[in-house]
């Protein structure tokens, strides 16, 4: 096992690598606002009325909003409106209005939580037009917000971040539709289905009836992945055999999740002049990425113990894996899925052990930074380098600088507001949820499994992920609008305190580097952003953990 689990590992890691670093050199090319094709993008800005102008981080904000604001009202509409509208061979009905916008704000905010059985509940204009099309907006949404931040390190005495339109447009035209369109393309040559034809209707060799459903998958699993967005056009996501059929599709899908993270790493460093502070960044990632991925391996390949002391052996924990990925597959996903704030899943993480299931969801809980979400990584990340700077100034009494940006109070402020974000809504939706016989009654199991749902599932909100442990009915009114908001606020509620850090670090001159500046790009400040990531974490969730998956381990194993 030890053997097989290191070679995935580094066979992972290296091809993500080799495959980041050029699109890390277009990203910086992007972020240094040059264009791609200068003849085609200037018809483009006079044809928008974009223009040449940039823009400082409020007005920066208010278009980011804008966009994403249009875009949940046409989502949300055409949910509702879903039954009158073409391309719905099973005549299946609007959504629900708790449903719908439980949904349309889960596709903007790039969390793709489903509420529902796609194959059930959507039609094939919805997934096209609504879904496939909010994921590319939503994740062209995180890699400006992180282009911003970027600007505001490396810019200097300027108030401007960038155009917000322009911004968006080269993303999706130049990066997010061509990788797709060659994923959509590979997908189809491994066998994930594409049509628009009726759900077919088969008789078994049993005698009996089953329906297989149809649809655009394909497409829609392109940029499921890219973007990290993980809605899946089937309710049984990356495990069906129509999104999901071989083991090559199960491993560019788990590349496709990390490439943009990674390449914004790279182009982190191309833009501030010094690539060892994107590799500070990667290694940082990596090191927890690994990390995480042997504690799962481990934990699912010891399996219950119970089983062990009948004679089993490792092979008995395939309980909610596919046997064509198997344990070491199925765990390297569950990490990468949850590590990025993408909500595909190959496995049921219900089905995990205690200790296997609490690491995706330690994760999230981490605000999703061990690479994260297309652009929404990064600048989390980025938010406990500051924090990390600054506690290191603290340790030798020297204002903390970064890439020669003083990193004062009014920085820490915004920091502090956005790192507190996502644990105040998970731990407070928790709270909500088993306090209320709405939030209990969603539960499947009970006991200290049954929290570990609840915690999931607020977690997974909150931070933008998706993915669900199961076991819990989230499609009632209450879970609809208590994971909405949540989804919602974790989302924006961390979007705008970064851009003012981003509109308050470009203002600033930049220093020179002295006997006295803490180097951010060595082993030292690597294992100090480690250790802060982890103490934060740790700090925050561990009473939540304690009464959740550690509880059910010790119970498992003092039986």
């Amino acid at each position: 096992m030890t053997s097989a689990a290191f070679l995935l590992i580094a066979t992972f890691l290296v091809v993500l690598l080799l495959l980041a670093h050029p699109l890390g050199r277009l990203l910086a090319h992007f972020i240094d606002d040059r264009p791609l094709l200068a003849s085609v993008e200037k018809a483009l800005w006079r044809l928008c009325g974009t223009g040449k102008g940039e823009m400082g981080w409020q007005h920066y904000l208010l278009a980011i909003l804008l966009f994403n604001a249009l875009g949940f009202v046409l989502l949300f509409t055409l949910l509702l409106a879903q039954g009158a509208l073409p391309l719905n061979p099973q005549h299946l009905p609007g959504l629900s209005w708790d449903l719908a916008l439980n949904t349309a704000i889960s596709f903007v905010t790039n969390t793709n939580w489903q509420a529902y059985s796609g194959e059930s509940t959507m039609s094939y204009f919805s997934q096209m037009v609504g879904l496939t099309g909010q994921n590319f907006f939503s994740a062209a949404t995180g890699i400006a917000v992180a282009f911003a931040l970027i600007r505001g390190f490396t810019r200097r005495e300027t108030q401007q971040l960038g155009n917000a339109w322009r911004d968006l447009t080269r993303i999706t035209l130049w990066v997010l539709l061509p990788i797709g369109l060659l994923l959509a393309l590979f997908n189809l040559s491994q066998g994930v289905i594409q049509n628009l034809d009726g759900y077919l209707t088969l008789t078994t060799l049993e005698g009996g009836k089953q329906t297989l459903a149809m649809g655009p998958v394909a497409s829609q699993e392109a940029i499921k992945m890219l973007g990290t967005n993980g809605g899946g056009f089937f309710n049984a996501n990356s495990a069906h055999p129509f999104e999901n059929p071989t083991s090559l599709s199960n491993f560019v899908q788990m590349l496709s999740i990390f490439l943009i993270p990674s390449a914004l790493c790279f182009a982190f460093g191309h833009s501030a002049r010094d690539n060892r502070q994107g590799h500070m960044l990667l290694w940082a990632m990596s090191l927890m990425f690994i990390a995480a991925v042997a504690v799962v391996m481990w934990a699912e390949f010891r399996g219950n113990p119970h089983f062990l002391t009948l004679g089993a052996d490792s092979a008995i924990n395939m309980e909610g894996k596919e046997s064509r990925f198997g344990i070491l597959n199925s765990s390297l996903f569950a990490v990468i899925t949850t590590a990025a704030s993408c909500g595909a899943v190959n496995a049921m993480h219900d089905s995990f052990t205690a200790l296997g299931g609490m690491i995706p969801m330690w994760l999230m809980q981490l605000g999703e930074v061990v690479f994260g979400g297309v652009g929404a990584g990064l600048y989390g990340m980025l938010l406990f380098v500051l924090l990390a700077v600054f506690i290191a100034g603290l340790m030798i009494g020297r204002t903390p600088e970064y890439l020669g940006k003083k990193i004062e109070v009014r920085e820490m402020k915004l920091t502090a507001i956005a790192i507190l974000i996502t644990p105040s809504l998970v731990l407070l939706g928790a709270a909500l949820a088993m306090m209320t016989d709405a939030g209990r009654g969603a539960m499947a199991n009970p006991g200290a499994h049954g929290f570990s749902e609840v915690l999931y599932a607020v977690s997974s909100a909150a931070n933008n992920n998706g993915s669900a442990f199961a076991g819990l009915s989230a499609n009632s009114p209450f879970w609809n609008l208590l994971l909405a908001f949540c989804m919602l606020t974790g989302r924006f509620g961390i979007i705008i305190p970064v851009l003012a850090i981003a509109g308050s670090l470009a203002a600033k001159k930049i220093q020179p580097v002295g006997n006295g500046t803490l180097p951010t790009h060595g082993a030292l400040f690597v294992s100090l952003l480690v250790g802060t990531v982890i103490l934060v974490g740790a700090l925050t969730f561990i009473p939540a953990l304690a009464i959740g998956p550690v509880a059910e381990h010790l119970q498992l194993i003092s039986r």
